[in-house]
């Protein structure tokens, strides 16, 4: 999520999902059609009998007047297009770690890829639709099908959205010009655009359309957080995976009033008046000089920029409540959940000397027992955990991703739904250092090891993707969170049972 801050430890693992290309289906060998929405598709059958298709749109490419509208249907087309090559990203400023693909970026990018093993199955095949990580701020859909976990029976659906200031701004004008008198979001309506698609088409592909689910990773699993609350999104999916990140990322969310203000720094820094003249010249005002004047954007309620499109906008329309009041109120989707985290995910914004500050804003009254569970005093810190890394990095952590996650399987657990919860410590062979952001994506994707002979991830996701439950197959056993609050923890040894991870830390936040 912190791209710039940590490129060197993200770039390797992101590289390696990015590339998943080659590594696991066979190579091409001759086109299939299929007929959907708008015309007729070709993609290429694979030589283990899977076929993929590129570049699938499900909506109007989002450009001049249809800039900062919700998606409109595909303009239909004549003959067989073809699904071969990828598409470029969303538009996104370059950031260390996406720099090859923001190069090919384009405001014209809402398609989908689709990889399914069989086109006409004996019976419809389970459903997973991959929504990428980037901060909202970049990535694209480029690896995912490619994807070993098809192999499990599974068709596989990796979805584009708008990022950045085309896919979350929001103005006063272009609320006043909605009929639902709300704007921003408009990322989270081509996700559900796209799921509308994929209800309405996966059968062509062999997939099942009452066996859905939705999973993403860091931003992609705040999306997923935030389509379990979203209204609109109901009834398009039946399970989801949330890696790395939940609807609020134990963030505060911004107010409809707070997104059109840092709508209207945008206008002030293209140099552009307000109101509807303002909106129609930065409808038409070329694409790469607004980037440019997004990427001088900063939030005004948190401290790390690269939150930018990362706290979740409550426009009344999409997003009708904050997540915390949805899931204090039981309002999300009821839906079974695997969500979790890994042992080290990113270091803490503005360092180590920042501590005692996150900690006093975090816990407030209960700042003094947040350090004496990190065993901090005034003076020094204590030294690093072989696991979980320094102070500094739990406290990243904790706030960010442990505690959020853990209030949200509880949620889940207190409206009668079933959840799975995971803490990942396991490194890619050819990665260096601890685990990291991004660590568990080739051992769901690429079907690595997880420190058990037999035992993957992706053989747990393909369960849970099937029937709601990742046991199975002599995999060794997970149990549900439930009123016991167990977890599993994927260890180099082997996964290990948890109980009640991090309970005496996470229950000194207020929104525990």
């Amino acid at each position: 999520m912190r791209p710039s801050a940590t490129r060197p430890r993200m770039a390797g693992v992101l590289f390696m999902a990015i590339m998943l290309a080659g590594m696991a289906n066979a190579g091409p060998t001759t086109p299939a059609t299929v007929a959907v929405t708008g015309g007729t598709i070709a993609g290429v059958s694979q030589t283990d009998g899977g076929t993929i298709f590129r570049g699938v749109p499900f909506a109007a490419p989002p450009v001049g007047a249809l800039r900062w509208k919700p998606p409109q249907p595909v303009a239909p087309w004549q003959g067989v297009r073809p699904g071969i090559n990828q598409r470029p990203g969303c538009l996104q400023n370059p950031l260390g770690w996406n720099d090859k693909i923001a190069a090919s970026s384009a405001e014209d990018c809402l398609y989908l890829d689709i990889n399914t093993p069989d086109l006409t199955p004996a019976k419809p095949l389970p459903v997973l639709v991959v929504i990428h990580g980037g901060a909202n701020r970049a990535g694209s859909a480029v690896g995912y099908v490619e994807s070993s976990i098809t192999r499990q029976g599974l068709v596989l659906v990796a979805m584009q959205y708008r990022l950045d200031a085309l896919g979350f701004l929001s103005l006063p004008a272009l609320t006043a010009e909605s009929p639902a008198r709300a704007s921003g979001n408009y990322g989270l309506m081509d996700q559900i655009a796209a799921l509308h698609w994929v209800g309405s088409n996966i059968a062509r592909f062999g997939g099942d359309p009452n066996n859905i689910t939705i999973a993403g990773q860091s931003a992609g699993a705040q999306n997923v957080g935030l389509l379990m609350l979203a209204p609109a999104a109901r009834g398009l999916f039946h399970k989801a995976i949330a890696q790395s990140g939940t609807a609020g990322f134990g963030v505060p969310p911004r107010t409809l009033a707070e997104n059109e203000a840092l709508g209207e720094d945008l206008l002030h820094l293209t140099g552009l008046a307000g109101g509807t003249r303002g909106l129609a010249a930065l409808r038409a005002l070329p694409a790469d000089q607004l980037m440019q004047a997004a990427a001088k954007l900063t939030p005004k309620a948190v401290e790390d920029a690269s939150f930018i499109w990362l706290q979740a906008v409550v426009d009344g329309a999409i997003i009708k409540e904050t997540p915390l009041a949805s899931l204090t109120a039981g309002r999300q989707a009821a839906v079974p959940l695997l969500l979790g985290s890994n042992a080290q995910e990113l270091p803490l914004h503005g360092g180590s000397d920042s501590t005692h500050r996150v900690i006093d804003r975090a816990f407030g009254p209960n700042a003094a027992r947040a350090r004496a569970f990190y065993r901090m005093q005034e003076d020094r810190q204590p030294p690093a955990d072989p696991r979980l890394g320094d102070v500094s990095m739990q406290l990243a952590n904790d706030l960010t991703f442990r505690c959020p996650a853990r209030f949200v399987a509880r949620q889940q657990v207190a409206i009668g739904q079933p959840v799975w919860h995971y803490e990942f410590d396991l490194v890619p062979p050819d990665a260096k250092g601890p685990v990291g952001h991004s660590s568990e994506l080739p051992f769901v994707f690429n079907g690595l090891p997880a420190g058990t002979a037999g035992t993957t991830l992706s053989a747990y996701w393909a369960h849970f993707i099937r029937t709601g439950n990742p046991n199975g197959d002599g995999l060794p056993p997970w149990p549900a969170y439930g009123t016991a609050r167990q977890s599993i923890s994927f260890e180099p040894g082997g996964p290990q049972l948890v109980t009640d991870l991090r309970a005496d830390l996470c229950e000194l936040l207020s929104r525990s």
